[in-house]
């Protein structure tokens, strides 16, 4: 599993170490933390190591490729960085894997490939069309992906990810960003006496509240449809790429009346204008997960607060 000390990889091996399986990361640490990888071997390289990399994909017999790079805002000030890693080094790990005779593949993908959808909920058919060089990197590893299932049998699954958001509810793990620039997160530490204020973006889109409204999905279901999506491979199911999201938009108003419910406190917040390239709604439409994978998100945005704000302040003191 590559980027496995990141956040939603960590989540994913726990899951599939719940359903039996061995798991062995990978990852460069560039944004991942070894905490996060505590109780599973942890291999430090980068996918782009070949040396490092083909004797670790010699013991196993999936892959699961978490690891790349995902800010938007970054990827349009720096996109050589994101061509590099997202398609570049990408591109050198799915060769190394085909070498070694692997041919199950899941792949963390992104709503960013549709860039600004003509219709709402989204669902796979929707054109992909994307407005930033990060959807375009992942948009471009979905097609290497495809065309190695006709090409050479690799079998893959590409998994879709609307906004994941929350922690695990053991409190073991859960999301650690540095530089942090997800809502919920954001939100939270907006309430605490001395955290930094909530900067909103936006409040004139044509929604209900003038604020972005987007799915929010929690990182355990995420998890969960990972293993069920190797599960599908194992079966030998064809090559499929599914959206991941609840089917249920919240706006960011409604996130932050839903940080204050969980802290019993009050989220400092300012409005600003708009960010470019921030379509006013994303929600997804789950149903094929449901049909294919027979996954389907189990957690509100509730859950999802509450298990954020419990990592948050396990956290925060020190423990």
């Amino acid at each position: 599993m590559t980027g496995g000390a990141g956040y939603i990889g960590s989540h994913a091996a726990r899951a599939l170490r719940c359903s039996g399986y061995e798991v062995v990361l990978y990852d460069n640490l560039s944004t991942g933390f070894r905490r996060l990888a505590q109780g599973f071997e942890l291999v430090e390289g980068d996918i782009s190591d070949e040396a490092a990399l083909r004797p670790v994909l010699a013991r196993v017999d999936a892959v699961m490729h978490f690891a790349a790079h995902a800010y938007v805002g970054e990827s349009v000030e720096n996109p050589r960085k994101y061509f590099r890693n997202n398609v570049l080094a990408a591109l050198s790990l799915l060769n190394s894997a085909l070498d070694t005779g692997i041919r199950r593949f899941v792949f963390s993908s992104t709503c960013a490939v549709y860039g600004i959808p003509g219709q709402i909920p989204i669902t796979e058919q929707t054109p992909r069309e994307p407005v930033n060089p990060y959807g375009a990197s992942k948009l471009f590893f979905e097609n290497a992906l495809e065309a190695y299932s006709r090409a050479y049998g690799l079998r893959s699954v590409s998994l879709r990810y609307f906004n994941a958001a929350g922690a695990d509810e053991s409190g073991e793990i859960g999301e650690m960003h540095d530089p942090e620039t997800h809502l919920i997160p954001l939100a939270l530490a907006a309430s605490a006496a001395n955290g930094p204020g909530l900067q909103i973006h936006g409040s004139d889109y044509p929604t209900p509240d003038g604020t972005c409204v987007r799915d929010y999905i929690h990182v355990n279901d995420l998890a969960d449809a990972h293993v069920r999506a190797l599960q599908h491979l194992e079966r030998g199911g064809d090559s499929l790429t599914t959206n991941l999201g609840t089917g249920r938009g919240h706006s960011v108003l409604e996130v932050v009346q839903a940080a204050e419910k969980a802290t019993g406190r009050p989220v400092r917040r300012t409005m600003g204008p708009r960010r470019p390239g921030d379509p006013p709604v994303l929600v997804a439409d789950p149903a094929k997960a449901q049909r294919m994978l027979g996954w389907a998100a189990r957690r509100n945005l509730a859950d999802i607060v509450s298990s954020a704000w419990m990592w948050m302040q396990k956290n925060s003191s020190g423990t």
